[in-house]
């Protein structure tokens, strides 16, 4: 509960620094198109729970040592199911709201979306036959 309303102090702070009135956009290469970063509450609203396609979901940081692997592993492995699964990167420190929501209480954490409802969910580092069963499991192949 304190760690709660802790997340719900800091995102009453207004925001500072040179990207604060721009959020963060990311572009990503065209090979992994089927990939796209979280810009704020809507856009998650938008691309992830109103999405006709299963979307995988990655909760991270950017100073999370586990992250830096899984995550080009998952986009990778996302890819390559050749627009079958989306894949939403979620940074919990620009939208802690969406982690509160979630309960994303360590990470990397990874949801599988399907139809706005969380239908499966792993925490921590997986290898590729983990991630291609994870995922296969998503979208039903």
């Amino acid at each position: 509960m304190a760690q709660r309303l802790a997340l719900q102090r800091l995102l009453s702070l207004p925001a500072r620094g040179p990207l604060a009135s721009h959020g963060r956009a990311f572009g990503t290469s065209a090979g992994l198109r089927s990939t796209f970063n979280v810009q704020d509450g809507s856009d998650f609203q938008d691309r992830v729970v109103n999405s006709p396609k299963p979307v995988v979901v990655d909760f991270h940081a950017q100073w999370c040592g586990p992250c830096k692997i899984l995550g080009p592993r998952l986009e990778k492995l996302v890819a390559k199911q050749e627009g079958k699964v989306l894949m939403a990167k979620v940074d919990i420190d620009d939208h802690t709201d969406l982690a509160i929501e979630y309960e994303v209480s360590a990470v990397p954490t990874v949801l599988a979306m399907k139809n706005g409802d969380v239908v499966d969910k792993f925490v921590g580092i997986k290898d590729e036959d983990q991630l291609e069963a994870f995922l296969k499991k998503l979208i039903g192949a």
